[in-house]
């Protein structure tokens, strides 16, 4: 039977890793992570319309992203796939988070047609199981589900609610695309940082000094890896440096500052060399769909 709901637009935002420790390995070969992930004003824009024929259709083209690769495509028909869905959706992707940068908009993608195509196909799948499914499609998708600024271990899925200060990031976009598994496979990466309790974490505006209550440096331990291979990382992080301690978000390339208000961050992006690019980003509280599960 076809929703009564026939169409929904709802934003995907993009996130900032504001640290990231790889603190093992496991027999599978997957890295264990520590993380604390912020979501940021930043969004993609993704239009939903019910179709009743069970097809999944991007209906606009993106750049470097063929459609039956694409996170929201593969989100949709995995929806399908678990519940026994015959409904289907026509998909348009606007994007504005850049690709490759570390900055989850492809797995903010999925995640958003997860939670959307759940309440226009009427299925009512909890938020965990579209967690959990959400998982086999990235290891970021299930945070987005998750909703809420969180601390992550495992591989990045097992989630813990994390309150974060109103604060406002200087992002700059390197022009260089930085491959996940490159950094990840890399023999000089480190694997082995001591892992920490969240109540170990700094609290509030303390976060931005990079250490934690026993004195462990916070940063992204896939940062160097980055840097070595990518020259234009190391030179993006030295210069936001001059302002304010600089991290690298994810597997890169994208890097930030933290700001205590929005006039401190403008003025910093006001001094951008004309050969950067970059823009400021409010953190969030939550994802704008957090009230969209069950």
């Amino acid at each position: 039977m076809a929703s009564a709901v026939k169409s929904f637009t709802c934003l995907a935002p993009a996130k900032l890793n504001l640290f990231l420790h790889v603190v093992g390995r496991r027999a599978d070969g997957y890295h264990l992570l520590q993380t604390l992930f912020r979501f940021i004003d930043l969004n993609d824009t993704l239009h939903f319309t019910l179709r009743t024929d069970g097809v999944v259709h991007r209906v606009n083209d993106i750049i470097g992203v063929p459609a039956e690769a694409d996170l929201v495509v593969r989100a949709a028909r995995l929806l399908q796939r678990e519940t026994g869905c015959v409904l289907g959706a026509d998909i348009q992707v606007d994007k504005r988070i850049p690709m490759g940068g570390g900055l989850g908009g492809g797995s903010s993608d999925a995640a958003t047609t997860l939670l959307a195509l759940n309440r226009l196909w009427e299925l009512n799948v909890s938020r965990e199981k579209l967690m959990a499914w959400g998982l086999t499609l990235g290891a970021d998708v299930p945070v987005f589900v998750y909703g809420e600024n969180a601390f992550a271990e495992g591989v990045g899925e097992q989630l813990q609610s994390y309150d974060l200060p109103v604060a406002w990031y200087v992002v700059l976009c390197p022009p260089v695309h930085v491959p996940t598994a490159q950094i990840f496979s890399h023999p000089e990466l480190t694997r082995n940082t001591i892992s920490m309790t969240m109540r170990a974490l700094p609290k509030g505006q303390d976060f931005k000094s990079g250490q934690n209550q026993g004195g462990l440096q916070l940063g992204n331990d896939l940062q160097a890896v980055a840097c070595a291979l990518y020259p234009a990382v190391a030179a993006h992080l030295a210069w936001l440096s001059q302002f304010a301690p600089a991290l690298m978000t994810g597997s890169g390339a994208c890097v930030f500052a933290e700001f205590a208000t929005e006039v401190a961050a403008e003025a910093v992006l006001q001094k951008l060399p004309s050969s950067m690019r970059g823009f400021v980003a409010r953190g969030l509280q939550q994802h704008p769909l957090k009230d969209l599960a069950a």
